[in-house]
């Protein structure tokens, strides 16, 4: 059996979820995790049975014991990570988003165009059951053209502060964290169609909300409650070449009366709510029908997801399987997400770059 050996830069919360799927993995060497802080890179590669730690992730991307690596740095160093990754002859699973801005990843688009490198986006949301099983449905045809589709992720007091609340290094708020999420979602399950405008909004009218302390959220580690630069709501209308639409909302603080997320698409032949859990409407012999595939989860779970996510990569990267969320699908979420925060802006609907 080939091993896959694998290096991590970023040893913060996201990565511990990618290091528990590579040391749980048979077909994974764990060597080395890189930070900025030496001494979490140590911990953290002790914890997960690395044998090296670096401060210097260039020292880790110069390592050629490693075969592949995830990027689970902040957003602002996303795009050059990865390029760097590629140029060292790495196969790369970076974090969403895949960069900040447009600009960002078309730069890296063509380094990967130019290198025979696999580079995997971490959508993970993809990579869960009940997300494949639907997939399934909808690429047999069972629900027929998808043409309309609903994102929404809303928190009411949810605001991670610390570098997700600066701009300049998160590059945007709910919609960069969680609305990337549903919307991925949506587009992926719609067969990844081309977008022709965007008609967006983006509010902070609540800010961080760190005056709420009876109700716990998570919390970055760097987390200040008088910092935030970031919107705490967006909301769009995407379309798409082939006539199909998008709703979209997400928010860190709005006064609901509950957290929610909801991902559904809707066909010519059929309909699907995937989250918060699988659930098919179709018609049968003139009769309105509702199908629950009979599977371990119906909605996301974590820690199958990242399994799943990994499993993918290393596939991927030793020639077993294609990426099914490929560094060109994460530069068109990207493109839709700039040409919201565009839209927001300029009060009216544009047509992205």
């Amino acid at each position: 059996m080939t091993t896959f050996r694998v290096g991590v830069i970023g040893a913060g919360s996201i990565a511990q979820s990618h290091l528990t799927a590579y040391s749980q993995n048979p077909d994974v060497e764990l060597i080395a995790v890189a930070d900025m802080n030496l001494e979490r890179a140590r911990q953290v590669a002790e914890q997960h049975g690395a044998t090296r730690a670096y401060a210097d992730p260039h020292e880790l991307l110069a390592d050629p014991e490693i075969d592949g690596v995830s990027i689970c740095t902040w957003n602002d160093s996303h795009a050059a990570w990865a390029i760097a990754a590629v140029e060292a002859g790495k196969h790369v699973l970076v974090e969403k988003p895949i960069a900040r801005t447009l600009a960002e990843a078309e730069e890296l688009q063509r380094v990967v165009e130019a290198h025979d490198r696999v580079v995997q986006v971490g959508f993970v949301r993809r990579h869960s059951p009940n997300c494949q099983v639907l997939k399934s449905f909808i690429d047999e045809g069972d629900l027929g053209e998808i043409y309309y589709a609903k994102a929404s992720c809303l928190r009411r007091a949810g605001n991670p502060g610390g570098w997700f609340a600066d701009k300049e290094v998160s590059g945007g708020g709910p919609l960069l964290d969680i609305g990337i999420h549903v919307l991925d979602l949506c587009w992926y399950l719609m067969g990844s169609p081309k977008v022709v405008s965007v008609s967006g909004n983006t509010y902070d009218r609540l800010g961080s909300r760190g005056n709420i302390t009876t109700m716990p959220r998570y919390k970055a580690a760097d987390y200040d409650p008088d910092r935030n630069s970031v919107e705490d709501l967006a909301n769009a209308v995407i379309r798409f070449e082939n006539g199909a639409s998008l709703l979209l909302d997400c928010s860190y603080s709005l006064h609901a009366t509950k957290d929610s997320i909801d991902v559904a698409v809707y066909g010519e032949k059929g309909g699907a709510e995937l989250e918060p859990s699988l659930r098919i409407a179709t018609e049968m012999h003139d009769s309105v029908v509702n199908i629950e595939p009979q599977i371990s989860s119906r909605t996301f779970e974590f820690g199958v997801g990242f399994a799943s996510e990994i499993q993918n990569f290393v596939d991927a990267s030793l020639g077993r399987a294609e990426t099914i969320a490929p560094a060109w699908h994460g530069v068109e979420i990207v493109r839709i997400l700039e040409a919201i925060y565009e839209s927001a802006e300029a009060g009216r609907e544009v047509s992205p770059g």
